[in-house]
């Protein structure tokens, strides 16, 4: 019996790592085709500095001008002007190929950082500030022509393609945690304008890197011939999920601050939040190598909304490091949602304005973003910082409602192949 016990033992272990093995081939299969490597480098380098240009703002111009209030109503008007320029931009590319149109956006957008930082360094009138801000709008929704150029590739491989989109959110995550970090080492230790100009740099370099793999674009067409992405059947639900998911997102990051504010631990608020972008960017990893058979949108979100339950009671116990395990925890729902919630917008959006398509869904993330963090700040300091994150809570489960709404009228199509 102990021989067979241990034969048996063998076999599992041998079995497992096979497992494994076959896990980690969906990765090594989706960077063995060629030009891949080189379009995600260019990539990761362009998208790293977006999770930069804020925070290097708000310390540029607060430590220049005194004022936080200025600083965040410059960062806003960037938001809002980025929310309402971004389809028009994807539109372009969608019509005139990713190369010939996100280069030149991306230009326009280096020397609107350029002329920030400028207008920061010569003390120039504050509206200029806002002027110069508003033109880097014109960044090109990075992850989505990376994404557009994954479906173009694996079209005729919805397994490698849920692999494809699982890495490109665990990127995001990946760079939205690093970029702050990045940006405040480098504007607390060299010059205030220096995360910016470090980000423009890259963003730059990034994007001329990603562009030259041309072969691996995706094809375009003078004219579109299917609808606008927001006359596709199932598009505006699924915006009004990524408006309440955005919600979710921006009241998470003002209660967190506030609450280690008030825990008299502000600065180690970074870190916390960090830790949620940790959770979602291993999860995304997670998720894109497991390949669950069959994944719902709707069981998605009610793992979240089920989860972010958790940050609030954290904070109801008091204790920052019970907050930072329960952000990280709460954070492995995010990926698997935002990558079935992408997969459906690519099945549902036109293959020829796929860009358009995902940009919406960008400026539905960056509206909740905005609305979150408004409501979750009203909260914060008119009830109190645990309260506030009731607001993420309400968020999470309004999207859950409003996804189920959509499935008992009858569309299916949330179902995202793995």
């Amino acid at each position: 019996m102990p021989q067979q016990t241990l034969q048996d033992d063998r076999v599992h272990k041998k079995t497992r790592i096979a497992g494994e093995g076959r896990r980690l081939d969906g990765y090594r299969r989706l960077f063995a085709l060629p030009g891949t490597r080189a379009f995600t480098v260019g990539n990761l380098l362009a998208r790293l500095p977006i999770g930069m240009f804020g925070v290097s703002a708000v310390v540029m111009i607060a430590g220049s001008r005194g004022s936080y209030a200025l600083a965040g109503a410059v960062t806003a008007t960037g938001l809002a002007a980025t929310a309402l320029a971004g389809p028009f931009v994807a539109r372009l590319v969608d019509r005139h190929g990713q190369a010939r149109v996100a280069v030149p956006a991306t230009v326009v957008s280096v020397l609107g950082s350029l002329a920030l930082l400028l207008c920061v360094r010569f003390d120039a009138p504050d509206w200029t500030l806002f002027a110069a801000y508003a033109g880097t709008a014109a960044t090109p929704n990075i992850g989505g022509l990376s994404r557009a150029r994954w479906a173009h590739l694996l079209r005729d491989d919805p397994d490698a393609l849920h692999t494809a989109n699982s890495f490109e959110q665990a990127a995001d995550e990946l760079c939205f945690m690093l970029g702050p970090v990045l940006a405040s080492f480098l504007t607390g230790s060299f010059f205030p304008e220096a995360g910016t100009l470090v980000g423009a740099v890259l963003l730059l370099a990034g994007m001329l890197l990603f562009t030259a793999r041309r072969a691996t674009e995706p094809p375009t067409r003078s004219r579109s011939r299917g609808p606008s992405p927001l006359r596709s059947p199932g598009i505006l639900p699924l915006l009004a999920c990524f408006t309440a998911t955005g919600a979710v997102f921006g009241a998470m990051e003002v209660a967190t601050i506030a609450h280690a504010d008030a825990q008299g631990h502000r600065a180690a608020a970074g870190a916390v939040l960090a830790l949620q972008a940790a959770g979602s960017c291993a999860a995304g990893l997670a998720y894109g190598a497991l390949k669950p058979a069959r994944p719902r949108l709707t069981r998605c979100l009610a793992a979240m909304a089920a989860l972010m339950v958790l940050p609030w009671a954290a904070a109801a116990v008091g204790s920052l490091v019970v907050l930072a395990g329960a952000l990280l925890v709460a954070g492995m729902a995010t990926a698997p949602t935002m990558v079935t919630a992408m997969t459906v917008v690519q099945r549902r959006t036109p293959a020829d304005r796929l860009n358009e398509g995902m940009s919406l869904v960008v400026t539905g993330l960056l509206t909740g973003i905005a609305c979150g963090s408004a409501a979750g700040g009203w909260a914060a300091e008119h009830l109190s910082p645990v309260t506030a994150y009731a607001v993420p809570a309400a968020a999470a489960a309004l999207a859950l409602v409003i996804s189920a709404a959509d499935a008992a009228q009858g569309m299916t199509a949330d179902t995202a192949q793995a």
